[in-house]
């Protein structure tokens, strides 16, 4: 595993910022770390990556553990925290060679890794100007390629898109979905539609608390009814349906369609569709309804 977390528990004097959690980050993996504010992420997230110690319990990464090998790890890592800590008197190719020269590359090198880093991340037209005279996008994009710059097997950002415009979420989040081909990345975020799209596997935790550790496709069918979208071929009084049995609910949309409320260990399309002609009318679509990120992170996180 890239990264082993293992009854991980943090306590800042009398208040418990992560409880005992457990959880792991394959190779290739892109893990979605969510949870409320206060939640206890950026806490776990720290001490992965060394910047703060342990209560109780143990982080590996690569198969170095951060209390016993701190250096080892910060060498297989890179991190964008959540607030980018950038140096903004600091041209960009300026700032690249002093994070380069960081982690001791030297030489053809540095400038090949800077000027990689730079072409990756899209800094090409800015790479003369000020950090201090980039967009909140561009800054963003310096602080992943000094994360990248020393070709880290895993990455950890916390929140990297937050405050950013719609085209630049979408050249960030193509970007960690590029790196993330032959790395292990582990994010932060509270935009659900940027879990269902790079996200493989999201772990939800609430007051320190783990409370859903599944991949994305698994957690979309965690609620505990189905609800079945039909739509008739003609005006219907759907009413019929409550004698099938199982039927919980019929909740009226229009006159042409409804929805059917079920448990989710059930099947009734077919005995829907069977009662359905046996009263003379037609289906003429049905499906079910699957439940968005934010319904099951709003459900998990209050629960």
């Amino acid at each position: 595993m890239s990264i082993k977390v293992k009854n991980l528990t943090k306590i800042y004097g009398e208040q418990k910022a992560v409880n005992n959690i457990s959880f792991e980050a394959k190779p290739g993996e892109i893990l979605g770390f969510l949870g409320p504010n206060g939640a206890g992420k950026s806490t776990t997230m720290k001490i992965a990556t060394c910047y703060i110690p342990p209560t109780e319990g143990t982080i590996n990464v690569c198969g170095y553990d951060v209390v016993d090998s701190p250096i080892d790890v910060r060498k297989k890592v890179g991190y964008l925290p959540e607030h980018n800590p950038l140096y903004l008197d600091m041209y960009v190719r300026e700032y690249l060679d002093f994070c380069a020269s960081i982690y001791k590359l030297k030489g053809q090198q540095k400038k090949s890794k800077i000027e990689e880093m730079i072409e990756l991340t899209g800094l090409t037209q800015e790479r003369k100007k000020k950090i201090g005279a980039l967009s909140k996008g561009y800054r963003q994009r310096v602080g992943l390629a000094q994360a990248l710059i020393h070709d880290p097997e895993v990455l950890i950002l916390d929140e990297p898109t937050t405050g950013l415009d719609p085209i630049q979420l979408e050249d960030i989040r193509a970007l960690i979905k590029k790196v993330s081909q032959n790395k292990t990345v582990m994010l932060s975020t509270h935009i659900m539609q940027e879990v269902q799209i790079l996200c493989d596997k999201v772990v939800i935790i609430r007051k320190g608390d783990i409370v859903a550790n599944d991949r994305v496709e698994n957690l979309r069918h965690l609620g505990s009814k189905t609800i079945l979208n039909v739509t008739f071929e003609n005006p219907t009084d759907a009413q019929f349906l409550e004698s099938v049995e199982g039927v919980e609910k019929i909740e009226n949309v229009d006159q042409q369609n409804v929805l059917i409320y079920y448990p989710n260990e059930m099947d009734l399309r077919g005995d829907i569709f069977r009662k359905t002609a046996e009263n003379q009318q037609a289906i003429i679509e049905m499906n079910t309804q699957i439940q968005s990120m934010e319904e099951i992170f709003t459900k998990l996180a209050q629960k």
